[in-house]
């Protein structure tokens, strides 16, 4: 009789679960709280998103989020494409170096990458506000649109292109029609990451913001630094969800592309 050997895989995993969601849930537990503190729980209410409803600078500030969010998931989506296939296509020193510039962009303090750019700006002459939050959070996007696309490229077959070209097919055909397809499931997923990634970002925005514009992680800290205010924890459930949501959407998104590639794959291998 075998001896099953007694691991902490499954119990660490665990706890750092509840280190990580314990505080989220408790936030989102007083979000629904009658009272005005965090102390004691008062009983079920909606009171505090209703006051968050009708906080007309609160919903102002919401919709510069999401403004910011969309554009620069879209632009750097965009960016990040185009720049996945250059590297793609890239001579190998040449496709070394752009994945090492990438990566350090990656894993580079945000407070590193905030301080840069509020100096890059200031020595410009740029306005700081909407347009430089804007740039920042494409600029800190791109990266992760590259990492999400490159593998798709590197998945995709190249019979296929070749296929198309052998069929007289133009460069732009092959990109419409075959690549972007191919790569679709990474482009999204992408996006949605980008999205997330500018949705929640505190650091750098705090750097490039200025007076008369905000969004809602400035502003979240703002308020935790004047005092408890449970309409902050209302606001922070609601953002939780959206993160969540995306999470959801990403997963679900890679696992369709997952199943693609293997369905390609095996029809491949019955053809040769």
């Amino acid at each position: 009789m075998k001896k099953q050997r007694w691991s902490w895989g499954k119990e660490y995993l665990a706890l750092v679960f509840v280190i990580l969601y314990a505080p989220i849930l408790y936030l989102v537990v007083f979000s629904f709280s009658s009272g005005q503190t965090m102390e004691k729980y008062h009983g079920f209410s909606w009171q505090h998103y209703a006051d968050l409803l009708a906080d007309t600078r609160m919903i102002t500030i919401v919709i510069n989020t999401l403004l910011v969010a969309f554009l620069a998931s879209l632009l750097a989506t965009i960016i990040g494409t185009l720049g996945a296939l250059a590297i793609k296509d890239a001579r190998r020193p040449w496709k070394n170096s752009l994945l090492s510039l990438n990566n350090v962009l990656m894993v580079s303090p945000d407070v590193i990458i905030g301080a840069s750019f509020l100096i890059f700006f200031t020595m410009l002459g740029v306005r700081l506000g909407f347009v430089s939050v804007l740039l920042s959070h494409i600029a800190f996007c791109i990266p992760i649109v590259v990492l999400m696309v490159l593998p798709k490229l590197n998945e995709m077959s190249p019979t296929l292109v070749d296929a198309a070209y052998d069929l007289g097919a133009s460069r732009w055909q092959v990109l419409s029609r075959v690549i972007l397809p191919s790569i679709a499931p990474g482009i999204f997923a992408g996006y949605f990451m980008a999205f997330t990634y500018s949705l929640d970002d505190f650091a750098v925005t705090f750097f490039v913001t200025g007076n008369g514009f905000s969004t809602l992680s400035v502003e979240i800290y703002s308020r935790a630094r004047q005092g408890i205010n449970l309409e902050i924890n209302a606001l922070s459930t609601l953002m939780f969800i959206v993160s969540l949501l995306l999470v959801i959407g990403y997963y679900l998104i890679s696992k369709r592309g997952g199943r693609r590639t293997r369905i390609v794959a095996v029809k491949e291998g019955d053809a040769q």
